[in-house]
């Protein structure tokens, strides 16, 4: 009977386990750091698109009172057309009549037509007033919906680190960085642009 070779099994078996046992725990590490720091990002593109919602929506708020103040003064305008229209008709009257008409009546109707060029200056500034701050909350809005697509991205890319940890795949891992990377390029982006 030949003689058996002595290798020892167990201790391969071992040495074996040792081996893939550091070889996973260093990529594990590198999951764990990662996907931290993903989360951290995530955490910050989530405060970002917070605040940068809020501010717009008082942007809205502002931009929206403003519109009520200037049709307010609109309204005020053309109540002041009226009265000059009214005084300017009673002073046809007086003249049809072949009457000089009251110059309290002529000079009313001239401060109507004056007040009204004054209103008509501080509606246009508050439209104007109103214009910014849309403009800016709508600038606004656009950061938020680009810092909520990096959230997204990054959670993303957090749920795929996670399965990585499970399955130990590193094109999954990849598509993880991946993914992270294309979140911090939308977040980035929003301070760019």
């Amino acid at each position: 009977m030949p003689e058996e070779p002595e290798v020892d099994l167990d201790g391969l078996r071992e040495r074996v386990s040792e081996e893939v046992e550091r070889e996973t725990s260093g990529f594990i590490r590198i999951i764990a750091l990662s996907t931290a720091l993903l989360a951290a990002l995530a955490a910050i593109s989530s405060l970002q698109a917070g605040a940068t919602v809020n501010e717009a929506l008082v942007l809205k708020t502002e931009s929206t009172q403003l519109q009520s103040q200037a049709s307010d003064q609109w309204a005020y305008y053309q109540a002041k057309g009226v009265k000059e229209a009214v005084a300017r008709a009673a002073a046809n009257s007086w003249m049809a009549a072949g009457k000089v008409p009251p110059a309290a009546l002529l000079s009313s109707a001239e401060a109507y037509a004056s007040q009204q060029a004054d209103i008509s200056v501080a509606a246009k500034k508050l439209e104007a007033q109103r214009d910014a701050r849309s403009v800016k909350a709508d600038h606004l809005l656009q950061r938020h919906h680009g810092f909520a697509d990096a959230v997204a991205l990054f959670q993303v890319a957090i749920a795929l680190g996670a399965i990585t940890a499970l399955t130990r795949s590193r094109p999954v891992f990849a598509g993880s960085i991946a993914l992270g990377v294309a979140g911090l390029v939308f977040f980035v982006m929003q301070y760019i642009g």
